[in-house]
């Protein structure tokens, strides 16, 4: 009897190579793990070698696996264009990120949207959560990831940030005179937060550097400008959590939220992978 390959055990085998993990695999697929790796076993019992090496940090192919890998790609289009009739058209997916949502996770979140489909065109916007979510209300973006603000209800969470005050190393608080204070403008979520913080403890404040991306305000306080309030999983090695060392008040914790209304199937399996890659990502941070 002929052996012949499942397109659905090939689908979760390109997953895995792009995702290099079981894990992020089977939330992309919106199944287990233990269901994943049974299908990769049997595709490999399949073809008679092993395509994966598995460790408990990541999944990796095997120099089999990497030479199968451009075959199975090959089948998934040819799938794809008996299905069509014609060679896959390319879709367009919107995405808006809050900018203190971005983080570290922006970069392997497009390397996974870009392995997973050549024929996804990204446009991704990058704003305040308020301006996202209305953009998003509005039908002017698929999808949105925003940091959840006021009553807002529904969508998917992806983490939840812990907030801090961070400054440079050699940053020093002048004594006596109000805490200078870096952030983005109005009507930016994070700086209302530590705002209304501030006032509830008493500390007087003073903006000394309103940047118009949180990249700007992080370099405000790595130039030692100013304390800007960021979350642990967003600010970079050079600056440190001063907060607790000057009884600054505790800026407590934010949810990230993820709202689709997406329901095309190319587009929502590319925002599995998105929600994957960020929960995986935030988790190693």
């Amino acid at each position: 009897m002929t052996a012949t390959l499942d397109i659905a055990t090939i689908k979760a085998f390109l997953l895995v190579a792009d995702l290099q993990s079981f894990t992020r695999t089977a939330e992309a697929l919106g199944t287990t793990q233990a269901a994943v790796s049974l299908k990769l076993q049997r595709l490999e019992t399949l073809l008679g070698r092993r395509l994966v090496e598995r460790s408990p940090r990541a999944v990796r192919l095997t120099a089999d696996g990497a030479s199968f890998l451009e075959r199975a790609r090959a089948l998934m289009e040819a799938h794809d264009r008996a299905l069509s009739g014609e060679a896959p058209a390319a879709q367009a997916l919107s995405l808006g990120i809050s900018d203190h949502a971005a983080g570290p996770e922006l970069v392997p979140l497009l390397e996974r949207l870009h392995a997973m489909s050549s024929n996804l065109t990204l446009a991704v916007t990058i704003g305040f959560s308020r301006e996202m979510q209305d953009a998003y209300d509005s039908g002017e973006l698929d999808a949105v990831i925003v940091r959840q603000e006021g009553s807002r209800r529904g969508g998917e969470k992806l983490t939840e940030d812990e907030f801090g005050w961070f400054a440079s190393r050699r940053f020093m608080l002048p004594k006596g005179e109000p805490l200078p204070f870096a952030t983005l403008a109005p009507p930016c979520g994070v700086r209302a937060i530590a705002v209304r913080a501030l006032d509830k403890a008493g500390v007087a404040w003073r903006e000394r550097f309103v940047g118009g991306g949180v990249t700007a305000v992080v370099a405000a306080a790595l130039a030692g400008l100013a304390i800007a309030p960021l979350a642990r999983r967003i600010a970079p090695a050079g600056l440190i959590d001063i907060g607790p060392a000057h009884k600054l008040p505790k800026l407590g914790s934010s949810k990230v939220m993820l709202h689709s209304k997406v329901s095309d199937p190319a587009k929502l399996a590319a925002l599995r992978a998105v929600a994957a890659t960020f929960r995986t990502t935030a988790r190693a941070t």
